[in-house]
């Protein structure tokens, strides 16, 4: 579990989001940094036993992502994120890759896994795959345990049917999607608990007929 203090750090940097702020309290980001690996780690060697692509030797410090913006093509100038993102990167990890990813910010975490915004040819083998193998694709995100945690993200979407499908094909809500994301919300006061990392496992497992899905589809 975390401490409340490791929410609170990015509460304070969303209203104090410049350069010399976090200077002077960057002792309180490498005390969450050390609370964001101790979560890390078991978290490794869950999704490793489950996950046989996945490295049991990730360091979790390889896990979590900086929290420095790239702000050189952005009209936002804040320096940090307002969030902290650990990303669980398989073997050969690449733009033709599932992944799992874990977003902490205040009143807005949640885990994903799967494909965000990927490369065309990547959209074009999954909606290939899930053109020719449509039921095991619905079955992987109809599944018991999938549906008790996760929903499929239908915030990127194409408004008209891709090129080469119909309005009318029975799979087009699907087809029209331009990210494959599973999306498990939680509530930041569930990383203050015991079971977050059981909680956590149970979406490893739960998620792995979509992962293993989308990673045949881009290795034909």
């Amino acid at each position: 579990m975390l401490k409340k203090s490791t929410l609170n750090f990015l509460r304070e940097l969303a209203e104090n989001n410049n350069r010399e702020w976090f200077a002077k309290n960057k002792h309180l980001y490498e005390d969450a940094k050390l609370d964001l690996f101790a979560l890390t780690a078991p978290l490794i060697k869950e999704l490793a036993a489950i996950d046989s692509e996945f490295s049991a030797d990730t360091e979790p410090k390889k896990c979590l992502l900086r929290i420095y913006r790239d702000v050189r093509f952005s009209l936002n100038k804040d320096p940090y994120k307002k969030n902290y993102g650990i990303a669980f990167d398989v073997k050969g990890y690449g733009p033709t890759t599932p992944s799992y990813y874990l977003h902490l910010e205040p009143n807005n975490c949640f885990f994903g896994a799967g494909f965000w915004m990927p490369e065309s040819k990547v959209v074009k083998s999954i909606r290939e795959e899930i053109d020719y193998s449509g039921n095991e694709f619905l079955e992987a995100i109809n599944g018991k345990d999938y549906k008790a945690i996760f929903s499929l993200s239908k915030d990127d979407t194409l408004k008209k049917a891709p090129k080469g499908y119909e309005m009318d094909h029975p799979m087009i809500e699907y087809l029209r999607l331009k990210s494959f994301i599973a999306i498990y919300p939680l509530k930041e006061e569930e990383f203050y608990k015991n079971d977050i990392v059981d909680k956590l496992t149970d979406a490893f497992k739960a998620v792995q007929p979509f992962i293993t899905f989308l990673r045949k589809a881009v290795s034909q």
